[in-house]
């Protein structure tokens, strides 16, 4: 199913420092930084649905933290029912989209650097973007970044971004530009140059995620050939 493979290659790309199995569902837990490594991946069925949202409950309430249900198109059949008649409500739908890495939409990224592991600058300037979690959370955050092997992109302060290879998959994560630098053109110099990077090492095609609500940047993602291929939404407790 291309839906559960997108769940997996967005829970891979986004490690949580704790995951524990509970009947096919895995429960996420990183300091309550970022939505989608404090959630629920509700792949699989569990042999009582009950039964399994009362134990991700439990899980997140004795780590005081919100139990969130990350709701793709993967998700356990009956899973998104239940929870809105729970109380669950619905935060951020998200759209996939992809692309295939062809020539035209990519680019060598003009003065656009790459490196194996996030400076303190591309951290503070994503951070200045994303940075929803106070001071204290972007230790926890680079700790999820740097979780599995990815490219660091950036243009000084000004852009940066994320690539992670997943086998003939590239996502593209992180993307951030600070707003004394906006309207420059630098979120498309950084898109290119994460792509350029992704054909170099042989990957054939390109995903993201973004927020349906932010057509600034689904507009930049569909010039550069990305359509949507699926959705998720969160429902939080």
């Amino acid at each position: 199913m291309i839906d559960e493979v997108f769940d997996r290659l967005v829970d891979q790309a986004w490690p949580a420092l704790e995951r524990v199995g509970a009947g096919g569902w895995t429960l996420r837990a990183s300091d309550g930084v970022t939505k989608r490594a404090n959630s629920v991946l509700p792949l699989g069925e569990p042999e009582d649905l009950r039964a399994g949202v009362e134990r991700a409950e439990k899980f997140y309430a004795d780590r005081g933290l919100p139990c969130v249900f990350s709701v793709g198109g993967g998700a356990t059949p009956g899973l998104d029912a239940s929870l809105r008649a729970r109380g669950y409500r619905v935060v951020d739908p998200t759209l996939i989209m992809t692309a295939p890495l062809v020539p035209g939409n990519e680019g060598p990224g003009e003065r656009v650097e790459l490196a194996e592991a996030p400076s303190q600058a591309w951290l503070d300037a994503w951070w200045s973007v994303d940075g929803r979690f106070g001071d204290d959370g972007l230790a926890t955050a680079a700790r999820i970044l740097t979780g599995v092997p990815a490219v660091y992109a950036s243009l000084g302060r000004e852009a940066v971004g994320r690539g992670v290879i997943q086998g003939e998959w590239f996502g593209i994560y992180s993307m951030a530009v600070p707003p004394h630098a906006r309207r420059k053109g630098h979120g498309l110099k950084m898109l290119r140059a994460l792509l350029s990077h992704a054909r170099a090492q042989g990957t054939q095609r390109a995903y993201l995620v973004v927020v349906e609500s932010n057509t600034a940047a689904r507009a930049l993602y569909e010039r550069q050939g990305f359509t949507v291929a699926g959705r998720y939404h969160y429902r939080v407790r």
